[in-house]
């Protein structure tokens, strides 16, 4: 076994030492290494993890990708805190260079020409989704924490989650997106978030089984998988076994009406689910929910590369707070700050006006946050790796 820094350049902040690459065979680990960070995300390791699926994407020798993540986590989002200090000193293009790479890496990813595992343990949000649910196979596990929690940091869940929520049974992925509701490692593969579900304590085997693969045919790798997989059974307060009651509420045209039909069902149920869900809600940016729900229900229709581009659209707007500055109050308050009451502004749903929203959808004229530009990008990058 062959321990490889990815190729780097002086700007790179400590990539080298944050993303670790393991080479055996034709087989290449990449191994998130912020463990006391939870491995969130860094520009100098989006950067890095860029540069190696590009030149893994046209390496001959190289057949399949593993990605996971050192520690209690796999990846627990972006490094959001230092996004938003950075816009404060130097200005929102910091940000909004940081949030396209993420999302021109996740394109990669989603469009990639060879397999990549994507070994879940731990805790798996936001940006991690990102890096992970894009790929061929997408391992869970009993340790497994997923949720996209951006609506109470002021944000919308982005890096592609309108695509692959809005693919979800039902309006499953309306529920997940607005409330941030956590998931374990069974209900990511009861939803088809996860291909597959691997007690921890067999994933040293299956990494090694799968670093013996010579090959780039999904079928003899899913096949590897498929030996160490297993069907979980669901909680018994899974929500996944609500599904009824989450299509009644969550199908509603409106956030508003979505919060009414679910007061109306925790009027009639004695379900302790009902009134968490409606609490997490309540307490999330009124901005964000709104801007949330369109992003999903544009997802449906989206190829992943328009929803890419959409997301940048919005999150652009976010950056420059256009409407609402909900994004900077809810990083202070939950990441730095450690403040559980963030003072969202506008504060109530009514006051977000369907002008407001459509203002996130639109294209900003500015140079600082032209189109994501995927229009001939092959699977491994070629076109795009120069803009990094």
């Amino acid at each position: 076994m062959a321990l490889l820094p990815p190729s780097s350049s002086a700007n790179d902040g400590g990539a080298a030492t944050e993303l670790l690459v393991e080479a055996v065979g034709s087989t290449r680990t990449l191994i998130l290494n912020r463990p006391k960070q939870l491995n969130t995300i860094t520009s100098a390791m989006i950067k890095a993890l860029f540069r190696c699926f590009t030149a893994y994407g046209k390496d001959d020798g190289v057949k399949l990708l593993i990605i996971k993540g050192k520690g209690r986590a796999f990846c627990a989002g972006g490094d959001v805190a230092t996004c938003v200090r950075s816009i404060h000193n130097d200005g929102w293009k910091w940000g909004a260079d940081f949030f396209r790479n993420g999302y021109l890496l996740a394109y990669i990813i989603a469009t990639y020409n060879k397999p990549q595992v994507s070994i879940l343990t731990g805790i798996v949000m936001g940006a991690g989704a990102g890096l992970s649910l894009h790929g061929r196979f997408r391992v869970a596990t009993d340790s497994t924490v997923f949720a996209m929690p951006e609506t109470a940091l002021g944000l919308f869940p982005d890096t592609g989650a309108s695509y692959f929520l809005s693919r979800l049974p039902g309006f499953y992925g309306e529920y997940v997106a607005l409330s941030g509701a956590k998931m374990d490692g069974a209900e990511m593969l009861a939803c088809g978030l996860a291909t597959h579900f691997v007690q921890s304590k067999r994933l040293l085997l299956l990494e090694e089984s799968l670093k013996k693969v010579d090959t780039s045919n999904i079928f003899v790798v899913c096949g590897i998988i498929d030996q160490f997989a297993e069907q979980p059974s669901l909680r018994q307060n899974s929500s996944l076994k609500r599904l009824d009651i989450i299509n009644k509420c969550f199908s509603k045209r409106t956030v508003e009406e979505i919060i009414f039909t679910l007061d109306q069902e925790a009027s009639n149920l004695a379900d302790e689910w009902v009134v968490e869900t409606i609490q997490s809600l309540r307490k999330a940016s009124p901005t964000s929910l709104k801007i949330s729900l369109r992003s999903i229900r544009e997802g449906r229709t989206q190829t992943i590369g328009e929803c890419l581009r959409r997301e940048y659209r919005m999150v652009c707007h976010v950056l420059r707070g256009d409407f609402s500055r909900d994004f900077f109050e809810g990083s202070r308050a939950i990441l730095i700050d450690k403040d559980p009451n963030p003072k969202w502004m506008p504060s109530q749903l009514e006051q977000v006006h369907e002008e407001a929203v459509e203002q996130y959808f639109s294209k900003i004229d500015h140079p600082w946050c032209e189109d994501l530009n995927l229009l001939g990008t092959c699977s491994h990058g070629r076109n795009i790796e120069s803009k990094l």
